[in-house]
């Protein structure tokens, strides 16, 4: 009887041990399970911060890899421009050699660069990125409002233009890339930094100091920019050109200016369309509002674009396109077609968006009222 009672006992004892083991192993097996679901919750959400795609491949972000990729993607756009011009001293009458970049708009060889970069040129030459060299170079004309001009590298049609992007989405602090040919002779130099300031006014002008224009409306950025540099781009991080580097401050260091790229898209539609270079303008005189002049002249906004004539200059010229839509002076121009004065852009920079004969929606205030009127677009004369 006891005999019969122990091993009940024993098998009782096993039976529960077998369960427990069971238990245990369960418990192992869905540890096991959870873990490998957190696992892989975690890599996706990984995959979603590190821009991994489905596949699982990681694909590096950090900003050297993002920089370098943009000017591998973009250096076959940018070229070196090089000019020979004549200069008059006390020692008599020379030539001389000059150099500054420019931007690969279209693959038949239009190529778009400052007006201060050919200048006086006798001659001029276009040196691609793999060193190719181009003597045949037409300059097709400048932008009499802007620093602007247009070259167009006879008999090609391969190469690759650049990808403009929206200078009016520009915000201050994000992120740049400049390329250029620094100094005339390090081609296709790269530095980066940010968008330090907008709306800058600056005199441009080069090397020779045979030239200077007060220019106004400037991306200001601390990517180093430096003689030679000028007419090539400024990127986003998208590789997006978003304006055409101009100048470098005078005793300065980290200061460098830039034409928002909107500013030049009117005249280059002009251009491309084998029509030269026509620039839309408003026909008005004006003065940027910022709190000082809102002050000075009592108006209802510190932002806008105030018609009022300078020098004795009438602020609406006669028969223009302001006069014919009913602008006057002391109207203040908030926004054009929908983009507001100042924080998106300059007068001259949302009107160079466009090409003579556009017509543009002009909202403006007068007095304290609101009100719209519809533009359009005339030719600068040519002088």
């Amino acid at each position: 009887m006891n005999e019969s009672k122990k091993r009940q006992s024993s098998l009782k004892i096993a039976v529960i041990m077998i369960a427990v083991a069971i238990v245990f192993a369960l418990i192992g097996a869905a540890s096991v399970v959870v873990y490998d679901y957190l696992q892989t919750e975690n890599r996706a959400e990984v995959t979603s911060r590190q821009g991994l795609k489905d596949d699982g491949n990681l694909k590096s972000t950090n900003d050297e890899q993002v920089v370098s990729n943009i000017v591998d993607t973009v250096s076959p756009s940018v070229v070196s421009i090089v000019t020979n011009v004549t200069v008059s001293s006390i020692f008599g009458v020379a030539n001389q050699q000059a150099a500054g970049s420019g931007i690969v708009v279209s693959k038949e060889g239009y190529i778009l660069t400052n007006k201060h970069v050919v200048d006086g040129a006798n001659s001029i030459s276009v040196v691609m990125s793999d060193g190719t060299t181009h003597d045949d170079v037409e300059l097709i004309g400048v932008d009499p409002m802007n620093d602007v001009a247009y070259l167009k590298i006879k008999n090609v049609n391969d190469l690759k233009p650049a990808t403009l992007g929206d200078s009016s989405t520009v915000r201050v602090g994000q992120g740049v890339i400049a390329i250029g040919n620094s100094l005339g002779q390090y081609q296709n130099t790269v530095t980066s930094g940010i968008i330090s300031g907008k709306g800058r006014p600056v005199t441009a002008g080069n090397d020779q100091g045979s030239m200077a224009e007060t220019l106004t409306d400037l991306l200001q950025t601390d990517a180093a920019i430096n003689p030679g540099n000028s007419g090539g781009p400024l990127l986003n991080r998208s590789g997006q050109v978003i304006g055409m580097n101009t100048a470098v401050a005078a005793n300065a260091e980290g200061i460098g200016f830039a034409i928002p790229i909107n500013a030049t898209k009117g005249t280059l539609k002009s251009v491309l369309a084998g029509k030269g270079v026509q620039r839309a303008y408003l026909g008005l005189r004006y003065v940027q509002v910022t709190a000082e002049v809102a002050k000075k002249y009592d108006l209802p906004t510190k932002q806008g674009a105030y018609i009022i004539g300078d020098s004795g200059a009438p602020a609406i010229v006669a028969d223009g396109p302001a006069d014919k839509a009913g602008l006057q002076e002391k109207d203040i121009i908030t926004k054009i077609n929908g983009l507001l004065v100042g924080p998106q852009g300059g007068v001259s920079s949302l009107v160079g968006e466009y090409a003579p004969g556009d017509t543009v929606e002009v909202t403006y205030l007068r007095g304290s009222r609101e009100a719209t009127t519809k533009v359009t677009l005339a030719a600068y004369p040519q002088v």
